[in-house]
């Protein structure tokens, strides 16, 4: 099958647009042709591949296409530069990544490219165990995840641990966990923070070492990694924090460490395409640079 690369193209601004009428404007057509050429696409590969919803979500087979399609625009978009070197379209790079990354080495690893205008991030923030399915599905060129082994036609490199610890503020620990160490029983009152109902670090870390269930006690839902380190610093609750992201308060005391006979360590890997290009290449391997000095190794 040969594929109109206009069709994919106009699939690809509608999901990055999230909407029919923003995608027509950053094509330039009208709304009306951005739908029949999308429709002229289903039709073609006998299947749907946009749900009309609010906004607009690709199929697996549409997320496969829009993948493949991500894929050829970046190496269009790099042999434009080659042949112009006064081209300065920016590349648009979706990523997927875990929060705790993106709140604190990931960013220092984009910096070179951020600073001069040549990458267009979007990223999509998922647990480190998940991200990897945003590559299953092509629907990123990029993403950190803890799983090490690739999915087909990508490859996988080593960047380094984060270590998590269990802290929480000097007050609240007087409040909750008085003694030494917390007990089973202190725990089932004192309130948690984990990022979402998959957030599989946090309970079973309890479960592990408490065998307590989620459930069984009290625990916020916060899908920020930031917002973590302020409601723990500000007494709220205890919670699992990358030491890599707290630096500054277990120097000053203002996060204590409850358990640092138990330390939880995540791998992260770095996967991308193979034969994405020379520009992907040089982001890899920056990323890989940055992301050791900030990981533990």
């Amino acid at each position: 099958m040969r594929f109109d690369y206009k069709l994919l193209q106009a699939l690809d601004a509608v999901v990055a647009a999230q909407s029919f009428e923003r995608a027509a404007a950053r094509l330039a057509i009208s709304q009306s042709a951005v739908s029949q050429r999308i429709r002229l696409l289903e039709q073609q590969l006998g299947e749907p591949l946009l749900v009309r919803s609010q906004p607009p979500v690709c199929t697996s087979r549409g997320r496969q296409l829009l993948g493949h399609y991500q894929r050829v625009a970046l190496l269009e978009q790099e042999l434009a530069t080659q042949i112009d070197d006064i081209t300065h379209t920016p590349l648009r790079l979706p990523i997927a990544v875990n929060a705790d990354s993106l709140a604190t080495w990931l960013l220092d690893a984009c910096h070179p490219w951020l600073m001069n205008g040549q990458i267009e991030l979007h990223f999509s923030v998922e647990n480190e165990a998940l991200t990897w399915r945003k590559m299953q599905s092509g629907e990123v060129l990029g993403a950190v995840t803890s799983r090490a082994k690739p999915v087909s036609g990508a490859q996988s490199t080593y960047l380094g641990h984060l270590t998590y610890l269990c802290v929480a503020s000097a007050e609240f620990k007087a409040r909750y966990f008085p003694h030494e160490a917390p007990s089973i029983a202190q725990l089932r009152v004192a309130p948690a923070i984990a990022y979402d109902q998959r957030d599989d670090m946090h309970f079973q870390y309890i479960d592990r070492f408490f065998g307590l269930k989620s459930g069984d006690y009290p625990c916020h839902t916060v899908r920020s990694s930031e917002a973590f380190v302020s409601m723990a610093t500000a007494g709220y609750a205890y919670c699992m924090i990358s030491r890599q992201q707290i630096v500054k308060q277990l120097a000053s005391a203002e996060l204590i460490d409850l358990l640092p006979e138990h330390h939880l360590s995540v791998p992260l890997y770095w996967h991308d395409w193979l034969f994405a290009g020379t520009q992907m290449k040089a982001i890899r391997e920056h990323l890989v640079k940055v992301a050791k000095d900030w990981l533990d190794q």
